[in-house]
């Protein structure tokens, strides 16, 4: 059952802002896993070497670790109009 938002959702409110921003983390793990997880599928069942596999799954998890850290600890979700 998806979330549900009691208010208009619009991107000025923090709280919106920062659940969609999760959501869209979410998204982008559950996107990463499922490539990852088919390309070292049919990487194991050929069994063929692509030494290129370990790279590009490196990398997509750094670039999550780094989705991660701006959401948890950078992303200022704050309202601007009380900070007047």
């Amino acid at each position: 059952m998806p979330p549900r938002w009691p208010r208009e959702p619009d991107r000025k409110d923090a709280d919106f802002r920062k659940i969609d921003d999760r959501m869209n983390f979410a998204i982008h793990v559950a996107i990463a896993a499922s490539i990852n997880s088919g390309l070292w599928f049919f990487h194991n069942l050929k069994g063929t070497t692509w030494e290129w596999l370990p790279w590009l799954t490196g990398s997509w998890t750094g670039i999550l670790l780094v989705h991660l850290i701006y959401i948890a600890a950078i992303a200022n979700y704050s309202d601007p109009s009380e900070s007047i």
